[in-house]
């Protein structure tokens, strides 16, 4: 029997690649030295000149460029890992999206159009993904998405995307009921505020940084490394009895009152 952390002969998807920075580098890097084969994704043809030449310490991974809007390219993301491997264990949604009038305003004033993409991009990407990969788990796998605090609490200048990732929580506790009986978790990890470019766009972002610092138990910021090995104990037999939870990796940060 191997190692219950091992992602030896393991096979999965790991979207939103941006840069170094990203937290699905993190993620991708920590499921390749757990053992793991991998496709990346990375959202636009713009991001391949920051995200090639990341393919050597990830192992080689396949890089695809996938526009998770087009459904015609999450299909051909999808299809692709059932041509390479004819089945999936695990798949790491690591997207989050809105647009900034709207992200930096109040959510009484969002705009319906702005609301609807950042559901649709942050949220109901994840579910299209479920119902993609069901087909392909049929012994079993892991999904994973990522969330954050200002889910539950409201966390000043979070704003827009406290709601949408609200509502990224709650599906992810109806997928798990809903796929469980397959043998497929459905889990979100929590990371606390991480210098990613996405969490650049939030207002006054370095006041939770440094709430961060300062009032975490641990007196630091998850990295995206942390978070990478979370979601290897989710992916991994480790982490088999582990579903509908929403994980924090946030050094202690969401105790605080």
């Amino acid at each position: 029997m191997g190692h219950a952390f091992s992602l030896k002969g393991k096979v999965g998807i790991v979207t939103g690649l941006a840069n170094r920075d990203s937290i699905a580098y993190g993620c991708a890097l920590a499921c390749h030295a757990a053992g793991a084969e991998q496709i990346v994704s990375y959202a636009s043809p713009k991001a391949e000149r920051f995200v090639a030449p990341l393919a050597a310490e990830l192992g080689e991974p396949e890089l695809r460029c996938c526009d998770v809007q087009d459904d015609a390219q999450l299909e051909a993301l999808f299809r692709r890992a059932a041509e390479r491997w004819g089945r999936l264990d695990f798949v790491v949604h690591s997207i989050a999206y809105a647009p900034l009038e709207d992200l930096h305003g109040r959510v009484v004033d969002c705009s319906r159009d702005g609301f609807a993409l950042a559901m649709d991009l942050s949220c109901h990407s994840f579910i299209r993904m479920a119902r993609l990969a069901e087909p392909l788990m049929r012994d079993g796998g892991s999904l994973i998405c990522m969330s954050y605090y200002g889910a539950d609490k409201v966390v000043d200048n979070y704003n827009l995307m406290g709601p949408v990732k609200a509502a990224l929580e709650s599906a992810t506790r109806y997928l798990a009921a809903e796929l469980g009986p397959a043998g497929i978790r459905v889990n979100a990890v929590s990371p606390g505020a991480i210098r990613t470019r996405a969490a650049s766009g939030l207002k006054d972002f370095d006041a939770l940084v440094h709430d961060g610092e300062t009032r975490s138990p641990l007196r630091r910021l998850a990295s995206v490394d942390d978070v990478g090995q979370s979601v290897v104990y989710l992916a991994s037999a480790a982490g088999a009895a582990q579903t509908g939870t929403t994980l924090y990796v946030d050094a202690g940060h969401h105790i605080r009152a």
